[in-house]
């Protein structure tokens, strides 16, 4: 699988080139999967989950990008229906669409439907996540960012990449997401990291990690 980890979606032209070229066909031409399930851990998560679904994110680009098509797979469904009414869907698409919200809520969400140990399968998906939904596949996300409680506590996620990710890196809205509130997080992480900005998005292919920016970033050892 191909990976396009961001903070803030599709933000700025370098952005969406890597996107294009991580498709195997023009953005017109592929069926895209929208996962809303990480906001509805937050406040007002149903109306997060409204406007991801329905373009109405500006800030947050990813689902008015201009896709062919666009479905919405809730993984808190998944588990009561059977699999085969959805997984064909899933691997028939070129695109996943991960929205942000709680990490560790989707982390719970996309093991108990099924989707985690689907996911590294289907080699010719690209999956495109968004704050938690781009942290979701790394190790573990800190204590920094843990919110919603899962069963077992702790902070792990899947795993699916090998580093950690601060997003919103200095973002006027959140003034705990300094450089320095970075550095404290990144000392708790065993594995390698980065804080991004919403200017930033990390590729991963074949393992090979590539920073896209037109912002900033730091990368943590």
């Amino acid at each position: 699988m191909k990976y396009l980890l961001t903070s803030a979606g599709i933000t700025n032209p370098s952005i969406h080139t890597a996107l294009v070229k991580l498709l195997a066909k023009p953005i017109d031409q592929c069926n895209a999967l929208c996962i809303p399930t990480a906001s509805y851990a937050n406040s007002n998560g149903s109306d997060s989950a409204w406007r991801f679904i329905s373009g109405n994110e500006p800030r947050t680009p990813m689902c008015e990008l201009g896709w062919k098509s666009l479905g919405v797979l809730e993984l808190t469904a998944l588990p009561s229906i059977d699999q085969s009414r959805w997984l064909p869907v899933v691997q028939q698409c070129d695109v996943l669409l991960v929205g942000g919200g709680d990490p560790l809520y989707l982390n719970y969400w996309m093991q108990q439907s099924g989707l985690a140990e689907l996911l590294p399968s289907l080699s010719n998906l690209v999956y495109v996540g968004l704050s938690a939904g781009s942290m979701v596949l790394t190790p573990r996300i800190g204590e920094f960012f843990v919110g919603w409680q899962p069963p077992t506590g702790g902070d792990r996620t899947l795993g699916l990449v090998d580093f950690s990710i601060f997003p919103h890196l200095d973002h006027p809205e959140l003034p705990y997401n300094t450089l320095a509130r970075a550095e404290t997080w990144a000392a708790t992480i065993a594995e390698p990291a980065y804080a991004i900005d919403d200017q930033t998005a990390i590729k991963v292919v074949d393992g090979q990690v590539e920073l896209i920016s037109e912002g900033h970033w730091k990368q943590f050892r």
